[in-house]
């Protein structure tokens, strides 16, 4: 299967919840079960709407910026506009956002998000599991997103079922390039400017699987560009998560 594109069309629309899978194809039904939709209610009253990703029982990783005054999730879901018997729906009782989350140049940008009552863990919904402390991703590796976004760059269309696309971890200095904002140590560069697929606006906060697990949480990317884009490095937040799930 041939390399492609992540392009990231947000951080102006990433608080309307960022992150489309443009160019991808739909996924087998149910085959992603730590994917979770996450809908936000903002303080002005607008909805808006993440990816996310069981990590626990009792607990969601998710980007920060994603955060609303209440919050719910939907588990074991393929198609988010129909009511299937897979789905849990679940109230978050709290969200735990980075405390050095800068809301500027989305740095720090991971959350937590406590579920009012626990997942029950069927084919449908299970866990992620998180990398190793000492385990890295490197240039040239082959990794994958998920979510429920946007389906063309510059359309309003939403996908009602799970769509995934490929993308290859790319160097360091090519995001800094790009980015003026991009912090190596806390943050991953993943894409490929030869081909095209990619994820934008809807599926922010789901994650970057590399080998089955969690390496990475979709930040954000330059709009309407084809570029790489940055993703929240789980490896350096793993004491932090660890230490917040540890409060239930």
């Amino acid at each position: 299967m041939p390399p492609v594109l992540i392009l990231l069309t947000l951080l102006l629309p990433l608080e309307a919840g960022a992150e489309e899978i443009i160019g991808g194809h739909e996924v087998k039904p149910h085959s992603y079960p730590y994917m979770a939709f996450i809908q936000s209610v903002k303080a002005d009253g607008n909805i808006s709407y993440c990816g996310g990703f069981l990590v626990q029982d009792y607990f969601v990783l998710t980007a920060a910026h994603c955060e609303g005054e209440s919050m719910t999730v939907m588990l074991g879901a393929h198609n988010i506009k129909a009511k299937e018997d897979t789905q849990q729906i679940i109230s978050v009782e709290k969200a735990i956002s980075h405390p050095a989350y800068n809301k500027v140049d989305y740095s720090y940008d991971i959350m937590l998000l406590k579920l009012k009552s626990k997942a029950k863990r069927t084919k449908a919904v299970s866990t992620l599991m998180l990398p190793q402390s000492d385990a890295q991703v490197k240039p040239g590796d082959v990794c994958h997103v998920a979510g429920w976004g946007l389906t063309s760059i510059n359309g309003t269309k939403v996908s009602s079922c799970l769509r995934e696309a490929e993308l290859i971890i790319q160097e360091d200095q090519e995001c800094e390039k790009i980015f003026y904002n991009y912090f190596k140590t806390i943050q991953i560069c993943a894409g490929d400017p030869n081909n095209v697929q990619d994820a934008s606006k809807g599926d922010s906060g789901g994650p970057l699987v590399c080998d089955n697990r969690a390496y990475g949480v979709i930040a954000y990317g330059k709009k309407g560009e084809i570029s790489s884009g940055v993703f929240t490095k789980v490896v350096y937040f793993l004491p932090w998560i660890s230490r917040n799930m540890k409060v239930l």
